[in-house]
């Protein structure tokens, strides 16, 4: 008799092979290779072969959703040109300061009013959910460097901040969880995980990465490096900026894709950044398929009967209403192209972030009846976003290229 662990290695080749061979017939198909990659966990899962059995309660699922989203945000700041000037970013800081928190404390309501949520729970749940997923929208992000799409570069530096900027809003959702009296603890929220975290992130992603970039140039100057080695600094860089912001109880995240940003920036050396984004790419692709891939299979019928219809009415909420109403209304008054701000509302895809923040807050502890609940809903809406997006990401994004090329022709 076939081994599972054989089959589900002949398995997970076939999947690679057919991506990789397939990547230029599957690209003009409406449907995206996590979905493929989600069919192939569920065949992994209990329901399959059994060779995949991640428990969602492991911290190995909190650490290496963790591992997966600091490269991918280190991967955003990389793919960023555009000078950090606030009427160039001004669709990121409208997505970020008036979108994120409009989606969550809209979930937030949803939570309480409709599912019977209490005020902390519901509000962790907006907080979880709030994160536009840096991995799993790479089909509509920047693609390369000197992509001056807005729709892309919206999308990508948004996904590259609200996955740190949610952070302070877990933390209230777990404040609140454990004590609902404000007065008891707002003002050290505010004072440490609000201001202290983002303002020690930020110095932390700039410091880190001009020493670094110092660095490497004098290494250059003096005998040079091998190219192959020459990529795995960027990982050293996404390891090291993240462990001495946590060192100083800064968002490690936020400091990430600030480091990436910097070294595009200021890197005298473009090729190097190039080829160092080749190489983060390749590594954020493979995480994406062994993340998506434990995804399926964590899958249980059981979960789903009992929470898919409060699943259902939160990921329909959020994508169809909450995310699209919030978008429009955020980039009313910015010179954004109606197309473009339709579709800033339509891709609030969710993903390995919000999987991250819910492993997060049930390692912090959280009681035990809102751990089922937050948890199943948190991964059927993944589920369902991961459907929903991935079928139209590739006809929309192309739609939306197109409607942009007729009118600067007209």
């Amino acid at each position: 008799m076939l081994h599972p662990y054989i089959l589900g290695l002949f398995l997970i080749g076939l999947l690679l092979l057919g991506v990789g061979w397939g990547s230029q017939w599957i690209a003009r198909l409406p449907l995206s290779y996590a979905i493929l990659y989600l069919i192939i966990g569920v065949v992994l899962g209990p329901y399959g072969i059994d060779l995949l059995k991640i428990q969602p309660e492991t911290q190995f699922l909190e650490r290496f959703t963790e591992f997966v989203v600091i490269v991918s945000l280190y991967s955003c700041g990389l793919k960023i040109s555009r000078p950090f000037r606030l009427s160039l970013w001004s669709s990121t800081i409208r997505l970020i300061a008036l979108l994120m928190p409009f989606c969550i404390l809209a979930v937030a309501g949803v939570g309480h009013w409709l599912l019977g949520m209490s005020w902390g729970a519901a509000f962790l749940l907006g907080a979880i959910l709030a994160p536009t997923d840096p991995v799993l929208a790479s089909e509509v992000q920047l693609e390369h460097i000197d992509d001056s799409s807005e729709l892309r570069f919206g999308l990508t530096s948004e996904g590259g901040l609200n996955d740190a900027f949610a952070f302070p809003f877990v933390y209230f959702g777990l404040f609140l969880i454990d004590d609902p009296n404000l007065d008891n603890w707002f003002r050290q929220w505010v004072a440490v995980d609000l201001v202290w975290a983002i303002a020690a992130a930020l110095g932390m992603g700039i410091l880190v990465a001009k020493v670094l970039i110092l660095i490497n140039k004098r290494i250059q100057a003096s005998r040079g490096m091998d190219d192959i080695m020459v990529d795995l600094v960027a990982l050293g860089v996404i390891l090291l900026t993240y462990s001495l912001t946590e060192f100083v109880n800064g968002y490690g995240f936020l400091a990430v894709f600030v480091a990436g940003y910097v070294v595009q920036q200021q890197g005298v050396y473009p090729e190097q950044c190039r080829s160092q984004l080749e190489f983060i790419t390749q590594i954020e692709k493979l995480l994406e398929v062994a993340t998506i891939l434990m995804l399926g299979s964590l899958i249980r019928v059981a979960q789903i009967q009992a929470f898919g219809t409060q699943a259902i009415i939160v990921a329909c909420l959020l994508q169809l209403v909450i995310r699209p109403v919030g978008a429009w209304l955020s980039t009313m008054g910015d010179r954004i192209h109606p197309v473009t701000r339709l579709l800033f509302g339509w891709f609030g895809i969710r993903g390995i972030g919000s999987i991250y923040y819910l492993s997060y807050a049930v390692t912090e502890g959280i009681p035990g009846e809102v751990t089922a609940q937050l948890r199943w809903i948190t991964y059927l809406t993944v589920l369902i976003s991961i459907v929903i997006h991935g079928i139209t990401a590739t006809p929309f994004v192309a739609w939306h290229e197109g409607h942009i090329r007729d009118s600067r022709v007209q």
